[in-house]
């Protein structure tokens, strides 16, 4: 009855087993067809979604191109009024972008083999702004430009395949180019607006579903927003919807094992709960109950900490300065910066501001890593902001700094830090280095870029000796020059070899290939990042990198042609730092060279006017100072000389005097030498002053 009883119980739960496992699997492929159902139909929302958004935008920009092709047909015998009318069409356009309209070559034999009109339109802290520019030279032939070779195939707007903007946008782009025709129905010139593939990045994020991946294809295949590479072996979803104006394909890639996670998941813990309770019940329920809740603590924690890192990083991200340019209303500073933390968080920082004309900055390297670190980090910017706010003085600044970092450092930590204030108005630099690595000072001569790292006192870090004797240090940086600082996550880079980066490939990647001072700290940075990245070969990041350069350039004013433009020079030339009593002669001998401009070599309307102002050294017999102000006005009106004007003969009376010489004689009186060239069909017109 024994044998009996126990096989019969062994029948019940073979049978119980059976009816379990076939209810089990009914439920789980039922519930696999209504996942699948409802993620195809959620991914075509979603999708078509993300094609109304771009089409929305595409169709805006084929429109603002078209209108601008009308309006330059219009103004064909007028290429300054070109420059009007590319700032008038892309003012029309929400996002930032930027537009151009590139003419055959030697179009306007007046402006050059290659001539481009750009505006390109960028949101900032300070507003809208929009920046107009002749961008075509032999260096960047649009002629090669697939956009501007798809003007001529197609006689309506047409989409080109992805490129790098380096001219216009500064970013990757595609492009919507349209033809401009001349009254006998040639085309002349090929309207181009931009589209950013940032933007279309931000419309693609919107499609995480399931942990998917995204993708949008051009009508050649080319990847504009590039899904990860699948692994090879897994299953996936894919769906996908062509936007129709475009050609272009997006795509919602959903991998099979996400999709259904939570099923299988929950599929396989019942399978194993029926099969084990069906054996040993009890014993089996107890021992699952108490592992899935460790698990499922373990997991809670790991979480936390990973949210908890995720929001130190935000919050560490948030102290460091990340809109660059960071001065929208100041033409000589040029600066940029990024911090790469080997973890989430990290102990490297920069920081910068201006205060009453002044740029106070700094960069450092905390010991160790994590989010140790990145408390020090923090509190090292607090303390440098506070201090700042009130000394001027970079050694006694580091100073301070350094009794209140001891005060709280109980961990024993110490920092490295390089803080400089430079003298926007006289280019003076005062710095003071605490153990760290030696900017690198890059000049520029006769177009050619020098460089040299800056000489430095080796003071110790911070966070060693509280009583320390900081040293001081200046030099002087002229217009142009560029000061690179960077912590030793940039020369000890490591790579599979563990072969670190070292300096003489950082001095490669300042002069070498290319990058120099010409280039802007934006290119300077990136570069470099991009040369670290190739030479490490994916190994891990061992250190945090961190680089700031910062670019000394000489102040200009831009005015229009238009004579109510002319009040802006004395708050200019006020803000160059020049002796005040200096002020008002220069503004008057400035306002009547400017004003010539405007009457002789540029009868009409449109056109700019350029001011720029530079320092320089007297000869043998001047005064002892030895200091030049130098005034460069520019035009690309037609050439006019005004020096050849005849010179008034101021004795004679009004009546007897001719009209016009007043305002160049005026103009010499005031200024120590004068000169005018032509220069690349412009008229160049250079004052100088010494004082």
């Amino acid at each position: 009855m024994q044998n009996k009883g126990r096989r019969a119980g062994v029948g019940i739960l073979i049978v119980a087993a059976v009816v379990l496992e076939a209810i089990s699997c009914l439920q789980y492929f039922t519930s696999r067809a209504a996942i699948r159902h409802e993620a195809e139909e959620r991914a075509k929302t979603e999708l078509r979604k993300a094609e109304l958004e771009i089409e929305k935008h595409t169709i805006e920009m084929e429109t603002a191109a078209k209108a601008l092709a009308e309006l330059v047909e219009k103004h064909l015998d007028s290429p300054d009024s070109i420059f009007a009318d590319t700032r008038l069409a892309v003012s029309t356009i929400r996002e930032n972008t930027s537009l151009a309209v590139a003419f055959v070559p030697d179009y306007y034999p007046s402006q050059g083999r290659y001539f481009e009109a750009c505006s390109s339109r960028m949101n900032g802290s300070a507003g809208d702004s929009i920046y107009t520019r002749q961008i075509g030279s032999a260096e960047h032939d649009y002629t090669q430009m697939e956009w501007y070779q798809n003007g001529f195939k197609h006689d309506s707007c047409w989409w080109c395949e992805p490129y790098m903007d380096d001219s216009g946008s500064k970013a990757m782009v595609v492009s919507c180019s349209c033809p401009v025709y001349d009254k006998s129905g040639k085309v002349v010139a090929v309207v181009c607006v931009d589209l950013s593939l940032d933007y279309l990045q931000r419309v693609s994020e919107y499609l995480q579903i399931y942990n998917s991946y995204y993708s949008i294809r051009s009508s050649k295949g080319q990847d504009i927003v590039q899904a990860p590479d699948t692994t090879p072996g897994r299953k996936y979803n894919i769906f996908h919807e062509e936007i129709d104006d475009t050609g272009w394909h997006i795509e919602i890639i959903i991998p099979e094992d996400e999709l259904f996670k939570e099923l299988n998941s929950i599929g396989r813990m019942v399978g194993l709960l029926m099969l084990l309770g069906l054996i040993v019940l009890a014993l089996i329920v107890v021992y699952t109950t108490r592992m899935v809740r460790t698990m499922l603590n373990l997991e809670a924690k790991n979480q936390r900490i990973e949210n908890e890192l995720q929001i130190a990083s935000a919050i560490q991200t948030a102290m460091l300065p990340k809109v660059f340019p960071p001065f929208a209303d100041r033409l000589d500073l040029d600066i940029y910066g990024m911090v790469a933390p080997a973890k989430e968080v990290g102990g490297d920082l920069y920081d910068f501001y201006v205060r009453q004309d002044k740029l106070f900055f700094c960069i450092g390297d905390v010991s160790g890593k994590g989010v140790p670190a990145s408390l020090v980090m923090a509190m090292t910017r607090s303390l440098f902001r506070n201090i700042s706010a009130y000394e001027e003085q970079p050694e006694l600044i580091v100073a301070k700094m350094n009794r209140s970092f001891v005060e709280q450092n109980a961990q024993n930590m110490f920092l490295t830090l390089f803080l400089g204030v430079l003298d926007c108005k006289t280019g003076e630099l005062n710095y003071c280095n605490a153990g760290h690595n030696a900017p690198v000072h890059l000049r520029l001569d006769n177009s050619q870029c020098t460089l040299e790292p800056l000489p430095v006192v080796p003071n110790l870090p911070l966070g060693i000796e509280p009583e320390f004797a900081f040293v001081g240090q200046k030099t002087q940086m002229a217009y142009d020059d560029v000061l690179f600082l960077y912590t030793d996550g940039l020369t000890e880079a490591e790579n599979r070899e563990h072969e670190q980066f070292g300096e003489g490939r950082m001095v490669n990647g300042l002069v070498g290939e290319g990058i120099s001072g010409l280039v802007g700290p934006r290119k300077m940075v990136e570069r470099m990042q991009e040369r670290v990245e190739a030479f490490r070969e994916g190994a891990e990041q061992s250190d945090d990198l961190t680089m700031l350069a910062i670019r000394y350039q000489t102040p200009a004013l831009v005015m229009r042609n238009d004579i109510e433009q002319i009040p802006t020079l004395s708050e200019w030339i006020e803000g160059l730092g020049i002796p005040a009593e200096l002020n008002m002669p220069i503004n008057l001998a400035l306002e009547e060279a400017v004003s010539n401009v405007m009457l002789y070599a540029y009868p009409g309307t449109g056109g700019n006017v350029f001011v720029e102002f530079n320092r320089g050294v007297t000869g043998e017999g001047l005064p002892v100072t030895g200091e030049r102000l130098i005034f460069t006005v520019s035009d690309s009106g037609i050439p006019f000389d005004p020096t050849q004007q005849k010179e008034a003969d101021i004795t004679l009376s009004a009546e007897e005097r001719e009209i016009g010489g007043l305002g160049i004689h005026l103009v010499r009186q005031i200024m120590d030498e004068v000169s005018y060239e032509r220069v690349e069909d412009k008229n160049v017109l250079t004052l100088i002053k010494n004082v």
